[in-house]
């Protein structure tokens, strides 16, 4: 009885239109891809690198803008920070968010 032309139009069949409406959604998708999350995940792989490559000598930045001079690196996950003469702090190896000065191997 109160059925408007408009519902009537719309029952109709349309499979091609429900496959032209995920196109934008995968298009976004895939944006959303490029742009965001493989950047990040190439620089979570940097930093990553980058604290496995640590060795004493090292001068560093943390995350809380602390500099200092790794004194010694540990396996469980830590490093000893010298910050001042005398003054070690033990610092998440995560939490170093760059390296200043790199200390080079020694030559054998």
């Amino acid at each position: 009885m109160f059925v408007t032309p408009a519902f009537a139009q719309a029952a109709a069949p349309g499979g091609a239109s429900a496959l032209a409406s995920f196109v934008p959604l995968i298009l976004i998708f895939g944006i959303m891809y490029f742009l965001m999350i493989r950047p990040q995940q190439k620089k979570m792989k940097e930093h990553r690198v980058m604290v496995e490559a640590l060795r004493r000598g090292d001068q560093i930045v943390t995350q809380g803008g602390i500099v200092g001079k790794v004194s010694k690196v540990q396996e469980d996950g830590m490093v000893e920070v010298e910050i001042a003469e005398g003054v070690r702090v033990k610092v998440v190896k995560h939490t170093i968010s760059q390296v200043l000065n790199r200390t080079e191997a020694a030559a054998s």
